[in-house]
């Protein structure tokens, strides 16, 4: 028997490779299937089936597109209704892999046809749950996905949620070992840990979720308390998950079209295409195409894009650096966006050297900020999410996430310069280039973030715990 979990770092999203005896599972692939294909190559084995925990919201699965290449059966489980062929497993249903079985467990609450799988070994024994976005490690699933499908309330799904981790996952030995669907920087719970692979026992004693002595009433509460809006891209998600996609390959060969500088630009004229730049944030604010997108390869990329940019079917155009253009357009059809363009070829210096216009950002390090600070003071705009500004910001900071930016346009002043700061400096630049394409021109970015300015020693609030701040 072989467990592998295959864990994509910029989705904090784990799928997982089964094999026994020549046969697999893969559980929750993503978009791009050729490494699980490779995999089952390599070990002279036949994909048999693709367990889906849940239609996903914060990622397009590679069910569909596995399945057609494999002729494995796509497995969902109870209450699950999508619009291609699959096989709707009964709640403690066995399939057989190799010579070790995997039940069905039916677990709703994070949605209604949320479900784990629960491998049994050789010797009969329960070996690990596959938990998707029931259990995370520290957490459950968010209840407030599917209310508006189901009909139901985040307190009814949360209700639901108590109910299948007493009676289906709490009952379970604690040696059981848990592979849940996300870790920490996924937007699908609110308290995750780093790790992504745990005991169940150690998840009894820790995750705030599974305490022993808990009422439904409080986990209600808990569950439900400090949750943000979900991103608006999720339904789509969602969508794409139940009703079918292109295949990868016909994304991959629409994206990676180079364009030169005059056609890119007539290209972007025409189409109204979002003109995403990809490159580092210290490279884009030296110079970049007017009213372009930043949103750096390098960091928690398809999440803000389809945070920020929100509707999948948006076309985008992409300036990147040289040999990362398939990397980039498939990273963007994780989360469906499937509509890029095309690329401007030669990058960045190709626009620059024709003489086109360019913008730039102001960026000043903490140092600079604390001196200037100190003689002319500015409004200052922290970016960040509420649970972090809770926890420690400077006293006369407003904070303005990056997640709800479009909705805080009229919260920047037009007649004077601000600053604004993240944590690090990435979503900060983000920020920036989002209000300099709506017209705002007066901020200044602090480069190094909150980081660097606490180590001027600017004063700053007390420091409250994370999990108080939510």
């Amino acid at each position: 028997m072989k467990i592998e979990q295959i864990y994509t770092g910029c989705l904090a999203q784990g799928a997982y490779y089964i094999e026994s005896e020549g046969e697999v599972a893969i559980i929750d692939p993503l978009r791009e299937v050729k490494p699980y294909l490779e995999r089952a190559k390599n070990d002279g084995a036949k994909i048999k089936y693709i367990l889906e925990t849940h239609f996903h919201a914060d990622f397009v699965s590679g069910h569909v597109t596995l399945a057609k290449e494999t002729g494995a059966t796509i497995v969902f489980g109870p209450n699950a209704n999508p619009s291609f062929d699959v096989k709707i497993a009964e709640d403690a249903e066995i399939l057989e892999l190799g010579n070790i079985k995997i039940k069905v467990l039916h677990t709703p609450g994070h949605t209604m046809e949320s479900t784990c799988y629960l491998l049994i070994d050789e010797k009969g024994k329960e070996h690990s749950l596959f938990s998707g976005d029931t259990l995370f490690l520290g957490d459950v699933g968010r209840p407030d996905l599917a209310q508006k499908a189901a009909h139901m309330t985040q307190e009814d799904l949360a209700g639901i949620l108590f109910d299948s981790l007493r009676t289906k996952v709490m009952t379970l030995a604690d040696d059981v070992t848990v592979y849940p669907a996300h870790g920490a920087g996924s937007a699908c719970g609110k308290n995750m840990m780093k790790e992504t692979v745990d005991s169940l026992g150690n998840q009894k004693q820790m995750n705030y979720a599974l305490r022993a002595d808990m009422t439904r009433e409080e986990f209600v509460k808990e569950v439900t308390d400090g949750l943000l809006p979900p991103p608006m891209y999720f339904p789509m998600n969602v969508k794409m998950n139940k009703e079918g996609y292109d295949d990868i390959d016909v994304v991959l060969e629409r994206g990676t079209k180079a364009y030169s500088p005059d056609v890119f630009q007539a290209v972007a004229n025409e189409t109204n295409a979002v003109i995403l730049d990809v490159r580092a944030v210290s490279e884009f604010v030296e110079g970049f195409i007017p009213k372009s997108i930043s949103i750096g390869i390098d960091g928690q990329f398809a999440p803000w894009v389809g945070a920020l940019i929100a509707d999948v079917k948006q076309a985008i155009l992409l300036v990147l650096p040289e040999g990362r253009e398939e990397e980039v357009v498939t990273r963007l059809s994780r989360v469906g966006f499937d509509n890029t363009l095309g690329y401007l070829k030669g990058g960045f210096n190709a626009w620059r050297n024709t003489g086109k216009e360019i913008d730039t950002i102001k960026s000043i390090s903490a140092e600079v900020f604390k001196s200037e600070k100190e003689t002319c003071p500015l409004p200052i705009f922290d970016v960040r999410k509420p649970g972090e500004y809770a926890g420690e910001h400077l006293e006369e900071a407003y904070n303005t996430p990056l997640d709800f930016i479009n909705e805080h346009f009229s919260d920047f002043p037009r007649d004077q310069d601000f600053y604004i700061h993240c944590a690090g400096g990435y979503r900060s630049v983000i920020a920036a280039s989002i209000l300099k394409s709506r017209g705002i021109h007066n901020l200044i970015d602090i480069s190094s973030g909150f980081a660097g300015i606490k180590e001027t020693g600017i004063p700053t609030t007390d420091f409250v715990c994370p999990s108080k701040a939510l």
